[in-house]
């Protein structure tokens, strides 16, 4: 009997702790501050494919903007206030969502799922304009 209730704590709790884990690997938020640059905000999660998909994506085409544009990830997995209210402010219910703000934080642009990576050059060049 003790050897079955084992069994089943460990059937049990092992993902849960693993999920706990995974989740824990992307816990950094950074505030999205007013700034006179142009912004990226992704909204992700590491459990997400198509997250996972856009990502290198992102970070390809961000080298060539690295100084023109702040990079902010919001990890959505993470619960806490400052995550939720960048969700509800954004009014975010899919990721990838990614948000271009210009240089007075005016959104310009809304992005749900995945986008190539000419796609993605071409809205920052018109950012950064």
């Amino acid at each position: 009997m003790n050897k079955n209730i084992v069994i089943l704590l460990f059937v049990f709790i092992l993902p849960l702790f693993a999920y706990f884990m995974l989740s824990k690997t992307n816990q950094g938020s950074v505030s999205v501050a007013n700034t006179n640059r142009p912004q990226l905000i992704k909204f992700t999660s590491n459990m997400c494919g198509e997250c996972k998909r856009v990502e290198p994506v992102v970070n390809n085409v961000m080298e060539k903007y690295q100084d023109t544009i702040q990079y902010i990830v919001i990890p959505v997995q993470v619960d806490n206030r400052y995550n939720q209210e960048m969700i509800a402010k954004y009014r975010v219910t899919l990721v990838p969502t990614i948000i271009l703000r210009d240089k007075n934080q005016k959104v310009v642009k809304r992005i749900e799922g995945y986008v190539d990576e000419k796609t993605l050059d071409n809205y920052l060049k018109g950012l950064c304009k």
